[in-house]
């Protein structure tokens, strides 16, 4: 299988997803060029042909990492370049989809994006097609990078979350079916303002067969006409809801969610509704829902139970990188012990005053330790500025201990980059300190 004979692609940024896509590309008959601006990740592209695209831009299209950036906040040079000369820039689903079509393939193709809850809908929905015996590959933003993935039959199924960063360079690509769960404020640096970032987040669901919306806020519940609605906490009739923790749809009850663990409150309820109307319109028999919720196992460093300890239970929710998640986290919890901080987006966690009440002590970590602390001390939230995560677990764990909260939780509403390699590596970090915990 050659899908792409002699077309010339250059990849840029060699990390989890950009190296393997590189071998890939070169497998199916391309010409790679590649680069890094480390050094390092050059040197372990051997058998590749590593130049700098930006010198002589000479490639029929640029594979760019999608945390690189192509326009905002600044142009990699190398994006300019093809821009230059006229060549798209792309992303290695885009190439992916290009190579099963190529290869005679009718497997489908699932987007998910949002600004929060787009991991565990993966997840959960591939979850739900295993069950029902379908041939899946999970993976995009989330994972396995897409073009890890082999080619599946006509009846497979492509489960892909799809970041913003990721959208802006499809071009072809084309899902069967695609979700947009919510929308709040996040990555307006790259994106300029909120129009831009739905501009971008709206991307997925241009020529999908099924288009399926969020119902639960207005920036979401507007931004597609004739979308199918899921919502977390109240009707969307002709799509998928929860009333009360019980999922629903036209035909009636699917599951109380009481049963399913690993899905605690309304915006996993959401999670759910999305995962089950998705898997509805795949072909999946509305039977195989009820187990296929029960069983889901959950994600790592998404409210992950990691311990419980004389009556504490230690939560690992570190992939909660902006206020609006940690808002979520709060919500599915009474009193807690809170650790947050490290790179903060915009706002802070000024957002999250309405559940400042069930905060019974924060621990403070990271560059924007200091300001999060200025807005608990405003509001009369007690708090501690550690700094670090090996500093902060045992002292919130001895103060759960002592009776101040029955949950420590990691759910830090920013991002790691100030400490950690990422929001996995701080969540790996943190279940380690808890499992040493005397």
């Amino acid at each position: 299988m050659r899908p792409f004979e002699g077309q010339r692609i250059a990849v840029v940024g060699l990390g989890r997803a950009g190296l393997p896509a590189a071998r890939r590309l070169a497998e199916w008959g391309a010409a790679v060029t590649v680069w890094d601006d480390s050094e390092a990740a050059r040197a372990e592209a051997s058998g590749l042909h590593v130049a700098d695209p930006a010198l002589a831009f000479d490639h029929d299209a640029l594979l760019l990492s999608p945390g690189i950036p192509h326009l905002r906040p600044w142009i990699h040079p190398a994006a300019a370049a093809a821009r230059a000369a006229g060549a798209p820039i792309l992303v290695d689903a885009e190439f992916l989809y290009r190579a099963v079509r190529a290869a005679g393939s009718g497997a489908r193709f699932a987007g998910i994006t949002g600004t929060n809850g787009k991991s565990t809908t993966t997840a959960l929905l591939g979850h739900i097609l295993e069950r029902a015996g379908v041939p899946v590959a999970v993976g995009g933003n989330l994972g396995r990078a897409a073009l890890s993935m082999p080619i599946l039959p006509d009846d497979g199924v492509y489960v892909l979350e799809m970041s913003s960063y990721m959208l802006e360079r499809i071009d072809s690509m084309r899902f069967n079916v695609a979700v947009m769960l919510n929308l709040s404020p996040d990555h307006l640096d790259r994106h300029g303002d909120m129009a831009g970032y739905l501009a971008a987040k709206t991307r997925i669901l241009a020529g999908a067969g099924v288009a399926v919306l969020g119902d639960d806020d207005d920036a979401t519940r507007a931004a597609w006409p004739g979308a199918i609605h899921i919502s977390g906490d109240h009707p969307c009739p002709g799509g998928v809801w929860a009333e009360a923790g019980v999922l629903r749809d036209d035909a009636g009850v699917i599951l109380d969610l009481a049963e399913a663990p690993t899905l605690p409150g309304s915006h996993n309820a959401q999670n759910a509704a999305a995962a089950a109307a998705m898997a509805l319109h795949l072909g999946v028999g509305r039977a195989v829902l009820p187990d296929a919720l029960r069983s889901y196992p959950g994600l790592p460093h998404r409210a992950e139970l990691v311990r419980t300890l004389r009556g504490v239970r230690f939560i690992n929710d570190s992939k909660a990188t902006n206020a609006d998640s940690t808002a979520r986290a709060l919500a599915s919890h009474g009193r807690v012990i809170l650790i947050a901080g490290g790179t903060g987006k915009d706002g802070g966690i000024e957002s999250l005053a309405p559940w400042f009440g069930r905060v019974a002590h924060a621990f403070l970590i990271g560059r924007d330790g200091p300001v999060f602390a200025a807005t608990l001390a405003a509001a009369g939230v007690p708090h501690t500025l550690p700094d670090t995560l090996d500093q902060a677990v045992p002292a919130a764990a001895a103060a759960a201990l002592a009776g101040a909260a029955p949950v420590v939780l990691l759910s830090p509403a920013a991002a790691s980059w100030d400490q950690f390699t990422g929001f996995d590596a701080r969540g790996d970090r943190f279940r380690a300190l808890v499992q040493e915990l005397a």
